[in-house]
């Protein structure tokens, strides 16, 4: 045909002879041809049977088109009158639906996939069902698999999502926990140098005190010496006197030497004593050298306070302070920003020692004043603490508590204690190998509790506050040094 073609006339052409379709037929590829140019084209045995288009091999023989068949006589028939016009609309609409994208055609039998194999999750077409290999599986419209499909996506996407939050909020966490590393180990470093600093003052302090002592012992017994030195020489001289006058006498001649014998030998005979060194006279060698070391470290417990719990950082709430040396807490109104790890109690306002025990004995005491909220004991290594739990034995915890004016064991139910005095102190005396727990007023000398439970698994010191005002303090207890010896057999 001569002229420029429209798009419907170039859809209705026989890539083979480029001329409107004459009895369409359609191969499994979905490419259609008309019968005469296919069979033209194979030749008259048909042994090459492969698409002209994309040469895909076909062994079924071409199936006819009748819609496509239909359109093109619509086609050549245009403007003949409203029903043909309806008809030619009709067969446009069947082309458009049979000349549609690849992906939306069966493969194996060249026809639309309509449906969707649940077992096999995969779309087929009408002859597929049909088939031996999905004759027996359930399937459902194209449309409906698409919806299905569509929430399942929506489902996963919105836990991927959801993840991504998450691992977005655990990477901000690690952020600011590199920030809160990074802040520790400044405080760590400030301490320690505080702490050298002190040891520095009293150990060069020490040192001068020595050096000192050292000097005024040295300038003493040598001034004795100096004055010895100086008596000696007075004798010498004393000494040297008399023996030139006997001397002199001796060498006379005469009745002179009967004259002055008297006087002569007097002076001779005159009582000096013998030169005797004083005993201490040396300095004191010993007293500076020996286990000087020792002697030091016995001074120095004066001013190394030691406390038996050391409070642990990084359990404690967010809304607690802690003092620089982790002996005593208190409640605030501001939350620090600190990181979500797993140690740390939150809701919680509590804190744990930084030692746990298994076994042996242990003893603390907790300075709680005027502390109007508090709780203090042990607490097992499995308790929770991200969530806001009671202090009661059967979640893990053997303390004894200070709430609106009351005091409570933590037992369940709780046991309310009736205290004569309300004390300032209380004493935790921790018995692993007898599975005590024991409180006392060490002030009183008045025991406020005690827990017998066996201890299966380690405990950690647990302090809880509620005030603001008035901080809990572990206090320091006396420590010396002693050598040990043992007797020899």
């Amino acid at each position: 045909m001569a002229g420029r073609r429209s798009l419907t006339e170039v859809e209705l052409t026989c890539p083979i002879c480029c001329d409107i379709f004459r009895e369409p037929v359609v191969l499994k590829c979905s490419h259609s041809f008309c019968a005469s140019c296919l069979q033209q084209y194979w030749g008259p045995h048909g042994r090459n049977r492969d698409c002209p288009l994309c040469r895909t091999q076909s062994l079924d023989d071409p199936v006819p088109s009748l819609t496509l068949r239909n359109l093109c006589e619509s086609y050549l028939n245009e403007g003949e009158g409203p029903e043909e016009a309806a008809a030619a609309a009709a067969a446009a609409a069947a082309v458009g639906e049979m000349y549609c994208d690849p992906g939306e055609m069966c493969p194996v039998h060249g026809e639309k996939l309509k449906l969707y194999c649940l077992l096999e999750q995969e779309p087929i077409c009408v002859v597929c069902h049909t088939s031996r290999k999905h004759k027996q599986h359930d399937c459902c419209p194209v449309s409906e698999a698409v919806v299905d499909v569509k929430e399942k996506m929506k489902s996963a996407l919105s836990s991927l999502q959801e993840k991504r939050d998450a691992f977005d909020k655990m990477k901000k966490n690690y952020e600011d926990t590199v920030v809160h590393i990074q802040a520790q180990a400044r405080f760590v470093e400030r301490r320690t140098r505080e702490e050298f600093e002190k040891l520095h003052s009293f150990l060069q302090a020490e040192e001068e005190a020595k050096m000192d002592a050292l000097r005024r012992e040295e300038e003493q017994k040598s001034g004795e010496m100096k004055q010895k030195i100086e008596e000696m020489e007075r004798n010498i001289s004393s000494v040297s006197a008399s023996i030139r006058v006997l001397e002199e006498e001796v060498s006379s001649e005469g009745i002179s030497v009967l004259h002055n014998c008297k006087k002569a030998l007097a002076r001779a005979n005159r009582p000096i004593e013998d030169p005797v060194m004083a005993p201490g006279a040396l300095i004191d060698v010993a007293k500076y050298v020996g286990s000087s070391m020792f002697h030091v470290l016995e001074k120095m417990h004066l001013i190394a306070k030691y406390t038996p719990v050391t409070l642990d950082p990084n359990t404690a709430a967010p809304w607690l302070v802690l003092s620089d040396d982790l002996t005593s807490v208190c409640d605030s109104e501001e939350k620090q920003k600190l990181p979500d790890n797993p140690e740390r109690f939150d809701p919680d306002t509590a804190v744990l020692g930084w030692e746990g025990f298994t076994s042996g004995k242990q003893a603390w005491d907790v300075n709680v004043g005027d502390n109007t909220a508090w709780v203090v004991g042990v607490a097992k290594e499995s308790v929770q603490r991200k969530k806001k739990v009671s202090s009661v034995l059967s979640n893990g915890y053997l303390c004894v508590y200070f709430y609106h004016n009351m005091y409570f064991a933590g037992t369940s139910p709780l046991t309310r204690l009736s205290l004569k005095k309300s004390p300032q102190m209380v004493r935790v005396l921790l018995d692993c190998d007898k599975g005590r727990v024991s409180f006392y007023d060490p002030q009183n000398d008045v025991n406020i509790y005690t827990f017998k439970h066996a201890i299966t698994e380690k405990v950690f010191p647990y302090f809880w506050v509620g005030c603001q005002k008035c901080p809990l303090t572990v206090e320091p207890v006396d420590v010396g040094l002693r050598a040990v010896t043992e007797a020899q057999n």
